[in-house]
């Protein structure tokens, strides 16, 4: 059996133990640093939801990609570069790392200009983390309510990454109320270490690469 079917029997046993019903739940793998041979394994298999953090292996991996599977979805899962923008709106269908104003704003601007609309969460740094992507969890509400007031985004939710030296289920549990408070409906939270536990806290889109793929090189 491969990486990808036993993922998904574990997902299943995950779902059932925390309750919820696998219709709500999307599965991204991410696909980073893996080779286009090694996606489309996956894809083979039925799945049509990856997820990456460069630019620069989005645009050598999918283009091809998606013309063999036009019903990918892509999603962007990695610190937004402003000079980066474009090409990250024109290649990804969600993005789940917007967490600056200037960032916002472009994103809004390509989507006046190329009539194209994409899906967005708003990364939240939950612990406060000075060396990590994301908005700081004690700005965060004034952040959203920009986004939310000002911007012809669609804003679906937010995301996470919890420090790695902490229980993630603290931080998951905060971006599940901020997200509530809100009237957010998605939470892209949990990957292959910690998914069990997001899909607890009411994660709707978690994000797994070494379950799927194995180990990168």
């Amino acid at each position: 059996m491969s990486n990808y079917k036993n993922f998904l029997s574990s997902l299943e046993a995950s779902l059932r133990s925390a309750n919820r019903n696998p219709q709500d739940i999307e599965l991204i793998a991410v696909s980073k640093k893996k080779s286009a041979k090694d996606i489309q394994k996956v894809i083979n298999e039925g799945h049509l939801s990856f997820g990456e953090n460069q630019i620069q292996e989005i645009e050598s991996k999918w283009p091809d990609l998606k013309k063999l599977n036009p019903s990918i979805k892509l999603h962007f899962i990695g610190s937004i570069q402003s000079r980066k923008v474009e090409q990250i709106h024109k290649h990804c269908e969600v993005i789940h790392s917007i967490d600056r104003k200037k960032i916002v704003q472009k994103f809004a601007e390509l989507e006046t200009s190329d009539k194209i609309k994409r899906k967005y969460f708003i990364q939240i740094n939950t612990g406060n983390e000075l060396q990590k992507s994301g908005v700081l969890f004690n700005e965060a509400d004034e952040f959203i309510l920009d986004c939310k007031s000002n911007y012809n985004l669609n804003i679906i939710g937010l995301m996470c990454l919890p420090p790695i030296d902490e229980d993630p289920r603290n931080h998951f549990s905060k971006l599940a109320d901020l997200a509530k408070k809100f009237n957010l409906n998605c939470l892209s939270m949990g990957m292959s270490g910690d998914y069990q536990v997001a899909l607890e806290c009411g994660a709707t889109h978690i994000r797994i690469g070494t379950r799927i793929f194995g180990e990168r090189s």
